[in-house]
């Protein structure tokens, strides 16, 4: 009689992945790949469906562990629950009222202001194309090319940035009262992760890597976008450009937006340029701006921080046109976080999903290969060196100085101790 001796139970490292177990039951590789995409494409449906409510979230969110660190710090201090969760909550608020109080009073001042110039850009355009008519162009393309180039769509673009940004407002009682819970929750959310831990460590790893790319994310865009909108604001000011503060925090904003965010912050202040000073006024605009924004986003800038994200250009470029179209200006503000978010989700926890992030990050190596790299070359600059440092001295040997190492004597013992004076009278000497 035999005994069967126990298997020990399958791991799930062990188990086939689910694109595994449906190609075993039959299912063809082109199969698979067609289903995954086609709940991509549902998925994708329904976040556009609800993008008014994703966006103001997510927009939440972010400003929560944006401020989240001052929490930790304040509890490490010795302060209380309720101190710190009352000091995170005025921080929210307090960031959320700034930028609306900014954004209304930027719109107000663009919607009296713009219009002004509505004869300037008529006379502008009537010039330009009796110029292009005297070239060869076509009546018919030239009234549409006139009936293109309005000021007032310029102006609804803005607008509709902006405002897009002011939107978060529009469900003031939804986003205040999220805000809020977000907020006095954030106190318990280590102990939350710390229980998530225990049985999924890669996501925790996953999640704990968003939020702090995030935070990096944020820190250097708030900083060098508001040293880089003081500046334009200033310069703005001096070439006498109306509307510098709109123009300012335009170019704070747009910086949030990759790639494309000085191109959209240079636009509006060139043209307003063109219709008061002329083309030697617009150019100067241009200028003042490709100088600032290369001084301090080229060169000052990756002295103090690389690479904050860990994204190829390419991704966040192809990054802000997908979010931009599934939720509006909106996505394009908060590209970054989300890509972040949705790599944290699909790639980061899945061992098994290393070559996407081979595909994702901005360099060819993983951080760690990179860090060994770094410290391999300065181990060989080092042995380098100290192997000139040894024919340098093979080479001009130094001469011994007398009194030196070479030829000291070894030390004469020390004088014994001279006992006390005896201080005693009764004692003679």
């Amino acid at each position: 009689m035999t005994t069967q001796v126990p298997q020990p139970a399958p791991t799930p490292d062990d188990l086939p992945a689910n694109g595994s177990r449906l190609r075993d039951r039959g299912l063809p590789r082109a199969l698979v790949v067609l289903l995954g995409a086609a709940a991509v494409v549902v998925v994708v449906a329904g976040i556009q469906a609800v993008a008014w409510l994703i966006g103001p979230a997510f927009m939440a969110l972010i400003i929560v562990i944006a401020v989240a660190p001052v929490q930790g710090r304040l509890q490490r201090r010795g302060w209380p629950a309720w101190a710190t969760t009352l000091v995170l909550v005025v921080l929210v608020y307090a960031v959320l009222v700034v930028l609306a109080l900014g954004i209304i009073v930027s719109i107000a001042r663009l919607a009296t202001e713009v219009p002004k110039y509505a004869a300037q850009a008529d006379g502008l355009v009537s010039g330009l194309t009796a110029k292009l008519a005297q070239l060869g162009v076509g009546p018919e393309q030239l009234r549409q090319a006139a009936s293109s180039l309005d000021i007032g769509k310029l102006a609804g673009l803005l607008g509709s940035l902006l405002d897009s940004v002011a939107g978060l407002a529009s469900n003031l009682v939804f986003l205040l009262a999220l805000l809020l819970f977000l907020t006095v929750e954030a106190g318990g959310v280590r102990h939350r992760l710390a229980s998530i831990a225990a049985d999924r460590p890669r996501i925790i790893g996953a999640l704990d890597h968003f939020a702090w790319g995030t935070r990096q994310y944020l820190l250097v865009t708030t900083v060098f976008g508001l040293i880089v909108a003081v500046l334009d604001t200033i310069a703005l000011a001096l070439m006498g450009i109306p509307l510098a503060f709109t123009w300012g925090l335009l170019a704070f904003i747009t910086n949030y937006i990759p790639n494309i965010g000085f191109v959209i912050g240079v636009i509006p202040p060139a043209l307003l340029g063109l219709f008061v000073g002329g083309p030697g006024l617009a150019v100067a605009v241009v200028v003042v701006y490709c100088v600032l924004n290369f001084v301090v986003q080229s060169l000052i800038q990756p002295r103090f921080i690389g690479d904050a994200v860990g994204l190829s250009v390419t991704v966040t470029f192809v990054a802000l046109f997908f979010w931009a179209w599934l939720l509006g200006p909106l996505g394009a503000i908060l590209a970054i976080p989300l890509t972040l978010l949705v790599k944290a989700l699909l790639v980061d926890i899945d061992p098994k999903a290393r070559w996407a992030d081979a595909l994702l990050r901005s360099t060819p190596k993983e951080a760690d290969q990179v860090a060994a790299d770094e410290a391999e070359k300065a181990a060989r600059k080092a042995a380098r060196k100290a192997e000139r440092a040894e024919r340098r001295g093979h080479r001009h040997p130094q001469p011994a100085v007398a009194g030196g190492p070479a030829s000291a004597e070894p030390p004469a013992p020390p004088d014994p101790p001279v006992p006390p004076e005896r201080t005693d009278p009764r004692v003679t000497p």
